[in-house]
Protein backbone atom coordinates (compact mmCIF):
# COMPACT_ATOMS: atom_id res chain seq x y z
CA UNK A 1 0.00 0.00 0.00
CA UNK A 2 1.48 3.50 -0.90
CA UNK A 3 0.66 6.75 0.69
CA UNK A 4 -2.22 7.81 -1.46
CA UNK A 5 -3.73 4.51 -0.95
CA UNK A 6 -3.19 5.20 2.81
CA UNK A 7 -5.02 8.75 2.39
CA UNK A 8 -8.06 6.81 0.74
CA UNK A 9 -8.40 3.87 3.19
CA UNK A 10 -7.48 5.94 6.41
CA UNK A 11 -11.04 5.57 8.25
CA UNK A 12 -10.95 2.00 7.79
CA UNK A 13 -7.24 1.64 9.10
CA UNK A 14 -7.85 4.14 12.56
CA UNK A 15 -8.17 1.16 14.28
CA UNK A 16 -5.18 -1.10 13.31
CA UNK A 17 -3.09 2.40 13.60
CA UNK A 18 -5.11 2.71 17.35
CA UNK A 19 -4.14 -0.61 17.90
CA UNK A 20 -0.11 -0.64 16.89
CA UNK A 21 0.44 2.99 18.29
CA UNK A 22 -1.80 3.24 21.59
CA UNK A 23 -0.66 6.37 22.59
CA UNK A 24 -2.12 8.26 19.74
CA UNK A 25 -5.16 9.44 20.78
CA UNK A 26 -8.59 9.23 18.86
CA UNK A 27 -8.11 13.05 18.33
CA UNK A 28 -4.96 13.14 16.72
CA UNK A 29 -5.43 9.96 14.91
CA UNK A 30 -8.51 12.29 12.99
CA UNK A 31 -5.91 14.82 12.62
CA UNK A 32 -3.55 13.07 10.46
CA UNK A 33 -6.31 12.23 7.78
CA UNK A 34 -4.11 9.45 6.29
CA UNK A 35 -1.14 11.79 5.91
CA UNK A 36 2.01 9.50 6.36
CA UNK A 37 4.09 12.66 7.00
CA UNK A 38 1.77 13.70 9.84
CA UNK A 39 1.28 9.65 11.68
CA UNK A 40 5.44 9.36 11.11
CA UNK A 41 5.67 12.90 13.29
CA UNK A 42 2.84 11.81 15.61
CA UNK A 43 4.50 8.76 16.51
CA UNK A 44 8.16 10.45 16.67
CA UNK A 45 6.15 13.20 19.53
CA UNK A 46 4.79 10.33 21.19
CA UNK A 47 6.96 7.60 21.87
CA UNK A 48 10.20 10.19 21.40
CA UNK A 49 11.91 7.97 18.81
CA UNK A 50 14.08 8.87 15.71
CA UNK A 51 12.17 9.89 12.62
CA UNK A 52 13.70 7.49 10.76
CA UNK A 53 12.81 4.59 13.54
CA UNK A 54 9.13 6.21 13.03
CA UNK A 55 9.16 5.77 9.55
CA UNK A 56 10.39 2.34 9.37
CA UNK A 57 7.49 1.81 11.74
CA UNK A 58 4.65 3.11 9.26
CA UNK A 59 6.40 1.81 6.60
CA UNK A 60 5.71 -1.99 7.92
CA UNK A 61 2.70 -1.10 9.28
CA UNK A 62 1.94 -0.03 6.20
CA UNK A 63 2.79 -2.56 4.55
CA UNK A 64 1.11 -5.24 6.58
CA UNK A 65 -2.09 -3.26 5.89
Amino acid sequence: MNSDELKGKWNQLKGSAKAQWGKLTDDELAEIEGNQDKLVGKIQEKYGIAREEAEKQVENWRDAA
